[in-house]
């Protein structure tokens, strides 16, 4: 059936033209729809049949033309995206048994925030590998938590979160081996008088990991107490702007 773009709201986002648009991948998509068996019958052109449609000689009332359908499609397919991130997120903690595991407990309460951009967490574990040698290292939790499909693992507790070389911070105190790598959320400063610290992409706030120096405003040092690792500290730099 040919479509009659005067039937369909005015709105380029409306429930009709996303529809509509869904169904009309390109522009002569569109015009082979107003043409029927008829036109191609005496036109014998099928191009020609499409010129006619878009000068309005042939289909159904005002044709849309090229840069209208363009203009709807792309304000559709806008409409589309927006409402595909509405949707309700799942979380990778969610459900999870998690009693009488502290960091796990502490990831999981933090991890919606850290999804939706308002807290980000750099996460320092020293632990052992599975080789029994001693690793530590800074992760940033909300760039392992969108490159890692199967995150949920850690919370069920299948595979222990521990430092990679491809992490803000990784050293293996037994092969002395050293790596450091920014983030899309962190700048790593090495050469610092001060130490190791890390500065906000968002903010361009610097996040101080020196026990002895005070923090800024914006960020919480917390120390987990836990017998899931040798040590844990949650450094959240609040990243939400003021109002």
């Amino acid at each position: 059936m040919a479509y009659d773009p005067a039937s369909s709201s005015s709105d380029p986002s409306s429930t009709d033209t996303v529809a509509f648009t869904e169904r009309m991948k390109t522009y002569e998509d569109y015009l082979d729809s107003q043409i029927s068996d008829e036109d191609l019958f005496y036109l014998e052109d099928q191009d020609l049949a499409r010129e006619m449609v878009e000068l309005g000689f042939r289909g159904r009332g005002n044709a849309l033309k090229r840069e209208d359908f363009e203009f709807r499609k792309k304000a559709a397919e806008t409409l589309k995206k927006a409402k595909s991130n509405q949707a309700p997120q799942v979380l990778a903690s969610e459900g999870k048994d998690l009693a009488n595991f502290p960091f796990l407990q502490a990831l999981a309460a933090r991890e919606k925030l850290v999804r939706e951009g308002r807290l980000a967490v750099i996460i320092f574990i020293r632990d052992y590998n599975a080789k029994q040698q001693e690793v530590s290292g800074y992760i940033d939790y909300g760039h392992r938590l969108k490159t890692e499909k199967k995150f949920d693992q850690y919370f069920l507790r299948k595979a222990k979160l521990l430092p990679k070389p491809t992490d803000l911070s990784y050293y293996n105190w037994d092969t002395q081996t050293l790596k450091s790598n920014s983030s899309p959320n962190f700048e790593v400063i090495a050469d610092n008088t001060s130490g190791l610290q890390f500065k906000s992409k968002r903010d361009r706030k610097t996040i101080i990991v020196d026990p002895h120096t005070p923090q800024t405003e914006k960020t919480v040092r917390r120390d987990i107490v836990t017998h899931e690792y040798t040590q844990v500290v949650l450094f959240e730099h609040t990243t939400h702007r003021r109002t």
